[in-house]
């Protein structure tokens, strides 16, 4: 973003980007149990946040670590019950209720779940000087949240982090587990860019139209 705070503490549509998020899994079960992970330097500020917009939903605040995979390994590190863990982007504010219900359906069911998306742009494979046309229905976009039964989460995070592991997914299936999928919902876009949160302002206004 190059900008001087962390793209979660953005706004969209007048809210924190977090907070949003936040609010639509409190709003899909106001029983679940929500933990926030956080890079150690910007919790005081998350605090002044929560204080300046009287933001009351329960949760628990952990200290990320330096990738994602840590940040998720500390979180893990705190749950002791059985139960299912939704593991969310915070910058993805605009996850459907449904998609929500649909990967905690299939997880409860299965064990775990992601949701995704087809491809609709034509697709090639790129490798060194050569490059060859792939059929896209054989290939997916995946979104968060993943979900898995915790003790499968904790199983597959004893490992040592690999540069491989891009989403949670991907620490579970290489321990040789088979990943679930359901659909996802295509205003479900992770906000990395400016150009993402001006694209975030112009879906929520369209998905506030319906």
């Amino acid at each position: 973003m190059h900008a001087k705070i962390p793209k979660q503490f953005m706004k969209i549509g007048g809210e924190v980007i977090l907070m949003r998020t936040m609010r639509i899994f409190n709003a899909f079960d106001n029983e679940m149990e929500i933990i926030v992970t956080l890079p150690e330097q910007e919790i005081k500020t998350w605090e002044q946040l929560c204080g300046t917009y009287k933001f009351r939903i329960p949760h628990r605040v952990v200290a990320g670590g330096n990738t994602r995979f840590n940040s998720v390994k500390n979180a893990l590190e705190t749950i002791d019950e059985d139960s299912l863990v939704a593991i969310h982007d915070a910058v993805r504010p605009l996850v459907s209720a449904k998609t929500i219900k649909r990967v905690f359906d299939k997880a409860g069911e299965k064990g775990n779940a992601i949701p995704v998306l087809s491809a609709n742009e034509s697709l090639r494979y790129i490798t060194g000087t050569e490059n060859k046309s792939v059929v896209r229905d054989h290939y997916k976009m995946v979104q968060t949240p993943q979900v898995f039964h915790n003790q499968l989460l904790i199983y597959a995070y004893q490992q040592e982090y690999r540069p491989e592991f891009t989403d949670d997914a991907s620490v579970v299936e290489s321990k040789g587990i088979l990943i679930e999928t359901v659909e996802g919902n295509s205003e479900n876009i992770k906000i990395t860019t400016k150009k993402d949160l001006d694209i975030a302002e112009v879906l929520l206004s369209y998905l506030n139209s319906e």
